[in-house]
């Protein structure tokens, strides 16, 4: 696997894996502060997994962080790697370093608003 494939592959892991963080910690955080505990219920009661999630939030986190320093880093060794010399291919090449650059933003975003919800919020409503 070459080293821009590596970096798609990241990018798009550490978008999955920081999704958990938002899933375990601040969509619970939401629904209750909308005052749709009642939704949060059925939620849990469909999908218990989101229990576990909560209850590990630091095993998450750190995961996250862990596949988000790996896509930093496959994104910021793979910036310079050449494209193709065909015109077409190196449009391509050029377009997907973009969508996989802000696939990562995204992530490290989604990954920050999990640990607000997760970390700073709680510390902050005592």
């Amino acid at each position: 696997m070459d080293g821009f494939t590596q970096g798609k592959l990241a990018a798009l892991l550490s978008l999955f894996t920081s999704s958990g963080t938002l899933v375990c910690c601040a969509l619970p955080a939401l629904l209750v502060t909308l005052g749709a505990g009642a939704a949060l219920s059925s939620l849990v009661a469909v999908v218990p997994q989101l229990v576990w999630l909560s209850e590990h939030k630091e095993n998450v986190f750190a995961a996250a962080a862990l596949m988000l320093a790996v896509a930093g880093y496959l994104q910021w060794r793979t910036r310079t790697l050449p494209c193709p010399a065909d015109p077409a291919l190196a449009a391509a090449c050029t377009r997907t370093r973009k969508i996989s650059l802000g696939t990562y933003f995204a992530s490290l975003a989604i990954f920050l608003a999990g640990g607000f919800f997760a970390f700073i919020l709680p510390l902050l409503s005592n």
